[in-house]
């Protein structure tokens, strides 16, 4: 073994951890699946780490970067377990979070629910400050005022503080000062400024946001120094890097300052993933589909690249409805969540229907079939039942289901209360959850200006192969294609994402009054910033930045990105930003208003560093009839013809360049299984990418 020669990605998904470790000398992989342990997950990547250990031993020394994505801190956001948390805000904004956007998300439910606050209001507290919206201090603030607050706070034994001042993304003066106080007052007190966190326009989204940060931030370092040390005492010596939720990775250090940018960690990688094999084999429009035991994500990925949207929600009280949650202003891949994973719950519903999720088995107790204590029928428990799942087989051998129990869960709480037998009621169970993704799939795909007639659908995750085929007759897709090592795809693909971070800061000026040399002074200053964020990444080699102004109308309310060339800004002349901002705004909208004049509103800068090689290696040119690699024949379930029959079982790691699996057909690997139906045909190519055709 070489130092420096391996590469470890880690992913920690609600019900299991999943393990790729690279050699970048050979281009070798090895994976691993455990169970996750929510009450710690670092207990599980440790007992991940020492079963790849068994398997290879003595690589710790010789990892020269570890890659990590956690379901952390937004799993501390839903379940309200994050640090009692103290707000600092400018006099007269005190209720801010509750007052929010004063929207009602479902204007016809009198009934309808918002979120709790993760500051309460008696730990918030006011300062009397001013400073205009073009940074101007009209009030300044009283460093005997800020002590005194901060001094009722810290009685109260709040654990960690925001700020957020009114207008200080233009001018943090007044934040820096408190900043100051506090450091000198509290020294360990864990602290969230919003110039730091988001200075950016929208004062709701940006103590939102800020709140949010301070709310994790102490869990997510308390959290991140006890994976350190436990990976450190096996022997690790390498980096220690954190997925992002906007697709890059980043430093340790980074995420324990700001951990509301990791709040969509982990599923973002499969999405990056998904975008490198768009490019690696020119496909134009990738629809991503993630499906784990817990939920399923996906995205649509255009012209080699997926989306990024300034704004998301967490902890939504109606999970679907849009504006039932709390605000987050942080970059982060165009996902969208469907409450469907294997561990998916099935129950009759109040009107005596048959319902499928969102609640979840998760990893504890899990599925009926796991044997953990699960009563529940989930969608795991119906794949099994149908065939599609070798119950001696999962996780390679390593964890055996029990089919007896998945049909008693199954019988005694769907079957029964809809009078039918237990085949019917599992397949139906496994059809309404591909109808829910469906429907789910066609809006995503929609809005975005797609077609999901001439997708190519990337399936990811455990379940993910396994509900491919079903959804994509569904929708229409003509393609699917399924990676190699798909059930740990995530993982895998932390390898593809660049070491970048996202800058961004609010100033509004019109086109017509605005300054470029100014403007060009503010992009220099923010690409100084993500020098700094990225310099123990960044010895030796160059950092690339990517610049996008987000303009809009004068008077609008929704902002348009803007991606610019990164020259000076000044070398731009103002009526090429118009014709860029109109061309962008047709491409969206279908027409633009050349009378209307435009403003700036944010400027963004994302420092890159250069990708590292990946490469995925190709398969040993293996001679001999495909017989040989058939494990059997199994009785599974047909979508078509309601019915079982019988599928050819295949054994993916033995599968060759050029071998062509004729549906109906069934190929297992350790970390996932890819069913084919009658009416398609898989094909291996020399990657060991399984491309899947209908007829």
């Amino acid at each position: 073994m070489k130092n420096g020669s391996f590469r470890l990605g880690c992913d920690i998904g609600g019900t299991f951890t999943d393990f790729v470790l690279v050699n970048d000398l050979t281009g070798q992989f090895i994976t691993n699946k455990c169970l996750t342990t929510p009450s710690d997950p670092s207990e599980a990547v440790e007992q991940g780490i020492r079963q790849l250990l068994d398997i290879s031993p003595g690589f710790m020394p010789h990892i020269d970067e570890v890659i990590h994505g956690t379901t952390l801190v937004i799993n501390a956001i839903i379940e309200r377990k994050g640090a009692r948390t103290g707000l600092i805000t400018t006099k007269g904004f005190r209720d801010v979070l509750e007052l929010g956007r004063e929207i009602r998300y479902d204007a016809y439910d009198i009934f309808s629910e918002y979120p709790e606050p993760l500051v309460p209001r008696y730990l918030r507290r006011e300062v009397a400050e001013r400073i205009t919206s073009d940074g101007r201090v009209i009030r300044k603030v009283d460093p005997q005022e800020v002590r005194k607050v901060l001094n009722s706070l810290l009685e109260i034994g709040i654990e960690s503080l925001a700020v957020c001042l009114i207008n200080s993304y233009e001018n943090p003066i007044h934040e820096k000062l408190i900043g100051e106080i506090v450091h000198k007052k509290a020294p360990d007190l864990s602290l969230s400024t919003s110039f730091e966190v988001l200075p950016q326009i929208r004062e709701y989204e940006r103590t939102c946001t800020t709140v949010t940060n301070a709310y994790v931030k102490p869990i997510t370092a308390a959290y991140l120094k006890k994976l350190s040390n436990r990976i450190e005492s096996l022997g690790f010596k390498g980096k220690l890097f954190i997925m992002l939720s906007s697709g890059g990775i980043t430093s340790v250090e980074t995420a324990r300052k700001f951990p509301v940018r990791i709040i969509e960690s982990g599923p973002t990688a499969a999405v990056i993933a998904s975008q490198y094999y768009g490019k690696m084999f020119q496909i134009k429009d990738i629809f991503c589909f993630d499906m784990g035991g817990t939920t399923a994500k996906s995205c649509l990925i255009q012209k080699g690249h997926a989306g990024l949207v300034s704004t998301f929600e967490v902890g939504r009280v109606q999970r679907f409805k849009k504006g039932s949650g709390l605000p987050i202003q942080v970059p982060v891949v165009d996902l969208m969540e469907i409450g469907a994973g294997g561990g998916s719950i099935a129950r009759m519903s109040k009107l005596g229907l048959l319902q499928v999720g969102p609640e979840s088995s998760a990893a504890d107790p899990g599925p009926a079939c796991y044997g953990r204590g699960g009563k529940d029928p989930t969608v795991t428990d119906a794949d099994l039942v149908l065939g599609y799942l070798d119950p001696n087989y999962f996780l390679g051998g390593a964890m055996i289901l029990n089919k007896t129990a998945a049909e008693r869960a199954i019988d005694e709480k769907v079957a029964k209360p809809l009078e039918t037998n237990i085949v019917e009621a599992a397949f139906g169970i496994h059809d309404l959850i591909n109808e829910t993704m469906a429907a789910a799939a066609k809006t995503h795909i929609a809005e975005k200006g797609g077609n999901p007639k001439i997708v190519t659908i990337s399936a990811f995750g455990g379940a993910g192969p396994v509900h491919a085929y079903g959804l994509a007759k569904k929708i229409g897709a003509p393609r699917i294609l399924v990676p190699p090592l798909a059930g740990v795809g995530s993982a895998l693909g932390f390898f593809t994402a660049p070491v970048a971070f996202d800058l961004s800061r609010s100033h509004r000026v019109t086109l017509e009054d605005a300054d470029f040399e100014e403007i060009e002074t503010l992009f220099q200053s923010l690409e100084k910033e993500g020098t700094a964020i990225l310099h123990e990444a960044a010895k030796e080699v160059s950092i690339r930045y990517e610049r996008t102004l987000m303009m809009r109308f004068v008077g609008q309310g929704a902002e348009t990105d803007l991606p610019v060339e990164s020259k000076p800004f000044y070398k731009f002349e103002k009526k090429q930003i118009r014709a860029l901002f109109d061309d962008e705004y047709k491409h969206f909208y279908g027409r633009t208003y050349y009378e209307t004049p435009v403003e700036f509103v944010t400027f963004k800068v994302r420092a890159i560093l250069p990708q590292r090689p990946f490469n995925i290696p190709r398969l040993a040119n293996k001679k001999g009839p495909l017989e040989k690699y058939i494990k059997g024949m199994r009785q599974a379930f047909s979508l078509i013809q309601k019915d079982f029959i019988p599928f050819t079982v295949f054994d993916r790691p033995g599968l060759f360049p050029g071998a062509v699996l004729e549906g109906p057909a069934i190929v297992e690997e350790r970390e996932s299984t890819i069913v084919i139906g009658e009416d398609a045909r898989g094909k291996v190519d020399e990657y060991g990418f399984v491309w899947i055709d209908f007829d």
